[in-house]
């Protein structure tokens, strides 16, 4: 485990620099380097390490063809590897994508047909390698497949750390249950005040294996899924952060012990920080567990008063009490509350309490590389807040509009009622065998009505109907507006899918809400069922409140 940041007050950081990077590759794994335990990983192809060795002889297949996927198909085969490209869809229109992977002679194969079983090149080659976009499950017929004839799986993260060659740009990494987009896109708000070259990548922003092959990139901020986390296992990050655990995606991993063990990923063999929510003791207890090189700290952050050792906050003003020499009797003043509510996008108001965790959150990484104090302050001046999370749509009649759309689980949706005290909640979708008990329960007393959209109300219809029984509640017909996104001639326009439905919901909420309320789109559940993706579902909402108030 880490050491306790309550001990040596040296800084390992201190007089850190971004010099120009050395010529030879760096070493695949640093040294104190703790072995990890991984499928196959004796059998991942040496020549894969460094972004310039020649594939040529290796048959590669990739699963996916998105954001992931196709980048990497790139870089693989621009080596030389005869690269194969599996993907169950055949119906999006990724013809820019396949025009230019076939320059490369990649082989393409979609549909369901070609998603089984573990293809073999069309010389009846077997793979020597399989690369995962995030989100295909673990237990997948071609990954089974594989593992069987001794053939590594890997992701994302796992290539581009074997890739990144002479890059030298510190990971800072971000995962939790909740939070890490706007923590990472916080963080990197912060290095760019600081003058350094940041990439927000990862999950978000830039493919991970783009960023790490930017000879400009100075410092990457990094936002992993439990998905992109489960497939790595040599990554060495400068600097990790677990913001908060809450059982997510339990059908994937197979049990939430899984998925906490896939979250506690980020922070082994970290070089420099651990950085730990002392407000969620299971956060902590992953840092304690964690194998780590030698010399890394764990730092904590709280809402409330740090002890030494610690990120917090004292009298509105947010300190830093972990990197410094006498964390002892001093602290590092680091911003304000109010600068967390211009952060969140909403200036003069109260800073919300999760909010309050990422800008620490994000703090503690960005000084985990020495980055001044004014720097942390005028990142969050200067950030500019994610789209469905948490924005304000609109303020008429008394009453605030708040997209959430981001909140797809009830730990997320938690935290936007949270925010609010007198609340018109439009929720529903799929909710991935989630419990919203304690979410309801809860929050009943802030709920002034509900509008239920998703195909099942059920998980919340019955919790609803023994904690919040007096709640009006209006159920959307699931059948309102079918076919409405589809046109004359062609497929249905899916970013279309759900408008009605969307409309229908913020009529609904209209007719309920009253001055002082806020309406809240955060519905606790994925959006798939009726909508495209959330970020479809927060615009849909968006442009329903905009046509409803005008």
């Amino acid at each position: 485990m880490p050491a306790d940041s309550h001990g040596s007050p040296d800084n390992p950081l201190a007089g850190m620099s971004f010099s120009p990077p050395p010529a030879a590759d760096l070493p695949l794994h640093p040294e104190g380097w703790e072995p990890v335990d991984y499928p196959h990983a004796e059998n991942i192809p040496a020549a894969l390490h460094g972004p310039t060795q020649s594939l040529d002889g290796l048959t590669i297949v990739v699963t996916g063809l998105g954001v992931s996927g196709f980048p990497m198909a790139v870089h693989l085969a621009e080596r030389h590897a005869d690269v194969i490209v599996v993907d169950g869809d055949a119906e999006r229109d990724l013809s820019e994508w396949e025009t230019i992977l076939s320059v490369f002679d990649v082989d393409i194969r979609r549909g369901p047909e070609h998603v089984t079983d573990l293809p073999a090149s069309a010389a009846g080659a077997v793979p020597d390698l399989v690369v995962t976009s995030p989100g295909w499950r673990p237990d997948h017929p071609i990954f089974t497949a594989a593992r069987a004839r001794g053939i590594p799986v890997i992701g994302e993260v796992e290539l581009a750390w074997r890739v990144r060659g002479h890059n030298t740009a510190p990971w800072l990494v971000v995962t939790g249950t909740n939070g890490k987009t706007t923590t990472t896109s916080m963080l990197a708000s912060m290095l760019t005040a600081a003058g350094l070259h940041a990439k927000a990548c990862g999950n978000i922003g830039q493919p991970l294996i783009e960023a790490v092959l930017d000879p400009a990139a100075e410092v990457l901020a990094i936002e992993l899924s439990s998905f992109q986390l489960h497939w790595q296992y040599s990554m060495s990050a400068h600097a990790a952060a677990v913001l908060n655990l809450a059982a997510d995606h339990v059908d994937w991993h197979g049990s939430y012990a899984d998925y906490c063990a896939d979250k506690a990923r980020a922070y082994t063999n970290v070089a420099a920080s651990c950085v730990y929510n002392v407000d969620d003791p299971a956060t902590r207890r992953l840092v304690e567990d964690a194998e780590v090189i030698a010399g890394a700290r764990a730092i904590g952050f709280t809402s409330g008063m740090p002890a030494p050792g610690e990120f917090g906050v004292v009298d509105g003003v947010l300190v830093d009490r972990a990197y410094l020499h006498n964390r002892q009797s001093t602290a590092a003043e680091l911003g304000s509350l109010d600068d967390i509510a211009i952060a969140a996008g909403n200036p003069g108001a109260p800073a919300a309490p999760h909010q309050i965790a990422n800008a620490l959150a994000a703090a503690a990484l960005a000084r985990s590389i020495d980055i001044p104090p004014a720097a942390v302050r005028e990142g969050l001046r200067t950030h500019q807040p994610a789209d469905h999370r948490m924005a304000v749509v609109a303020e008429t009649g008394g009453v605030r509009w708040i997209n959430d759309s981001k909140a797809t689980n009830p730990h997320a949706a938690d935290a936007a009622l949270a925010a609010a005290e007198s609340i018109v909640w439009i929720a529903g979708g799929l909710t991935k065998g989630a419990d919203l008990t304690e979410l309801i329960s809860t929050h009943a007393h802030r709920l002034r009505g509900v509008v239920l959209i998703g195909t099942d109300p059920g998980p919340y219809t019955q919790v609803l109907s023994e904690h919040a029984p007096a709640v009006p509640l209006v159920r959307v017909d699931p059948a309102t507006g079918e076919g409405e996104a589809t046109g004359t001639s062609g497929p249905a326009d899916e970013t279309r899918r759900g408008e009605a439905i969307m409309r229908a919901a913020v009529a609904a909420a209209a007719d309920l809400a009253a001055d002082g309320d806020t309406v809240l789109l955060a519905p606790a559940a994925a959006s798939m069922d009726q909508f495209l993706n959330y970020g479809t579902r927060g615009t849909l909402f968006a442009a329903a409140v905009q046509d409803q108030v005008s």
